[in-house]
């Protein structure tokens, strides 16, 4: 095992932080609460690597929390990126860009007919809410244990995530009028839904599901469940929203509705179509995207959204994700890995099991592979906290989370993931 690597800088960063910023950091899961260390501050990146104050350089398997796909700082989105800069950052007026991006979304995602940018996930989910509700003239959503989707209020009740990593199931500052609005259902279970939408047949605006859940870890859907949540909706007259934000493009060129043949009415995207700058966007067939203002009366609007810094870094990084034979290059190199992580822990005996979809996939401690929220809840917390503790003394950067994917991108090459399971196999030895 490698020698403990000093982290002196990062750890004076962090109380300088704390001093101005509510836990030291701007979002909850990068304190490392849950695996009882402190953070590292990150100067910089490059490809499959980030690089610490204290100059310690880690193979990256958050990439941002998803939007790293093709590596960090890779060549053609910042080029781009500079140029675009060079000619105004954000002018609070319309650009080509926009347009550009749009269609290459919309053409990667045909459930969509229409589309609008914002500047994150929570605005898409948020937007998408307030959507369905005007469209349908209801109150009520459905969502699910475990599933995240933002910090929007109707969506902070037993939440995944941040909220599961810290032990919230839901956030104070909610107001009870809005929480009971929002039901909660079973993930993978449709009869906890069937259950529902029979005590509330006529006030239910829509159901909200995660493509692949990977707010919980990544959990995949059984088979047929995603198919009778749309089913369930047509029945009562419902819309069925799915969150891409994580899943999408990390599946494949056009998401999990791609891979489970999937129609939603809304999807919301992120991360990805971003390029690593903060982005957003929701989506869905015409009739109902036109009750956007300034079309319709549904208002909702960003002074930055579709910021042309945002609109290039997409449009470079889709450009990349689009050319032929990139995909099975990306999900050839994630078996490797993922199979790789699961035979290493079999031989050394260690009670675990692996879920992946795509270039995103969750080791849990649990022998049990979760289906939902409580299987996910089941799992040895502090065993996970060694395993992610001695991996980063060997030099692999995880999600200091068990709730929380691990993505693999373009720029973890055979070499990278070689390195990555050598550092595996010592430190299962000794948990």
């Amino acid at each position: 095992m490698a020698a403990k690597k000093s982290t002196k800088k990062s750890s004076s960063l962090f109380l300088a932080a704390k001093k101005i910023i509510p836990g030291g950091v701007n979002s909850p899961v990068r304190a490392f609460s849950a695996v009882g260390g402190k953070p590292l501050f990150i100067k910089k990146a490059s490809g499959p690597t980030i690089t610490d104050a204290d100059n310690n350089t880690y193979i990256d398997y958050i990439g941002s929390w998803g939007p790293m796909i093709v590596g960090h700082a890779h060549p053609a989105v910042t080029k781009a990126l500079a140029k675009a800069a060079a000619r105004g950052t954000s002018f609070g007026a319309p650009t080509e860009l926009e347009t550009t991006l749009a269609r290459m979304t919309i053409d990667a995602f045909p459930s969509m007919d229409m589309v609008r940018f914002v500047s994150s996930g929570t605005e898409a989910t948020m937007s998408a809410l307030r959507l369905a509700r005007a469209y349908t003239g209801r109150d009520k959503i459905i969502k699910f244990e475990g599933c995240y989707h933002g910090h929007g209020d109707s969506l902070l009740v037993k939440a995944g995530s941040g909220a599961a990593t810290l032990g919230i199931p839901s956030s104070p500052g909610v107001p009870k009028t809005l929480a009971r609005n929002t039901l909660n259902a079973q993930y993978n279970h449709i009869e906890s839904v069937e259950k529902l939408f029979k005590k509330n047949p006529d006030s239910v605006a829509c159901v909200i599901v995660e493509g692949v859940p990977g707010n919980m870890g990544v959990v995949l859907p059984k088979e047929g469940f995603l198919q009778a949540l749309k089913k369930v909706c047509r029945k009562y007259g419902a819309l069925l929203i799915m969150d891409e934000v994580m899943s999408g493009f990390r599946l494949c060129y056009g998401g999990a509705q791609q891979v489970f043949k999937i129609d939603p009415d809304i999807t919301c995207l992120g991360k990805v179509i971003g390029g690593g700058m903060p982005v957003g966007a929701f989506g869905g067939k015409k009739e109902i995207m036109e009750q956007l203002a300034p079309l319709g009366p549904v208002y909702q609007a960003g002074t930055l959204s579709g910021n042309p810094l945002a609109m290039t870094a997409g449009i470079a990084t889709l450009k990349i994700l689009g050319r032929k034979g990139v995909y099975p290059r990306l999900l050839k190199r994630a078996k490797t890995l993922t199979d790789g992580i699961t035979k290493i822990a079999e031989k050394a005996g260690v009670e675990c099991s692996l879920t992946s979809a795509g270039a995103m996939f969750t080791l849990f401690f649990n022998a049990k592979r979760p289906v939902d929220y409580a299987g996910a809840c089941a799992c040895d917390l502090k065993k996970f906290s060694r395993y992610f503790k001695r991996m980063l003394e060997a030099g692999v950067m995880l999600p200091p989370s068990q709730f929380e994917a691990n993505f693999i991108g373009l720029a973890h090459t055979p070499e990278v993931i070689g390195r990555t399971l050598e550092a595996v196999e010592k430190c299962m030895k000794r948990l």
